[in-house]
């Protein structure tokens, strides 16, 4: 069922996605689940630190659909909460960056029947009303 992960606050989320970024092989395709508020930018911020990018670059793309980050393999930072239709994920792009560095998806509930089979699926949620985040992880081995 994969890993399940407890952070306590978004130093933590930070350094998880830290970890798992600095294990990727630079072509995976990262699909985040979660609502508002449950850290996925923060997550995002520590991957990219992963790969080689300064963390601080890093911000939620609602409005751009996609940011572009290059590291040691480039990070493709997507925001899927306003697509509604397979047009408009069509219009993002999204399916040109596959393969070409590391996709990571905030709102991947939006696209879940175009997301690829190869894939790492990070599901997040919050048990209680303080900074603690639950992650079950699938698709990689975490030490």
């Amino acid at each position: 069922m994969g890993a399940a992960i407890i952070t306590h606050s978004a130093e933590e989320t930070e350094a998880l996605g830290k970890k798992i970024g600095s294990n990727l092989k630079g072509d995976e395709v990262i699909a985040l689940f979660g609502g508002l508020g449950m850290g996925k930018t923060a997550f995002v911020r520590g991957l990219a630190e992963g790969l080689g990018i300064d963390p601080n670059e890093v911000s939620s793309p609602t409005f751009a659909i996609v940011h572009e980050h290059e590291g040691k393999t480039m990070l493709y930072h997507f925001d899927m909460y306003r697509v509604e239709s397979w047009d408009d994920l069509y219009s993002t792009g999204f399916f040109d960056y596959i393969g070409n560095g590391v996709i990571v998806t905030e709102w991947s509930e939006n696209i879940e029947g175009a997301l690829p089979e190869e894939r790492i699926t990070i599901e997040i949620s919050a048990p209680d009303h303080d900074d603690t985040r639950v992650f079950r992880i699938n698709g990689i081995e975490l030490e």
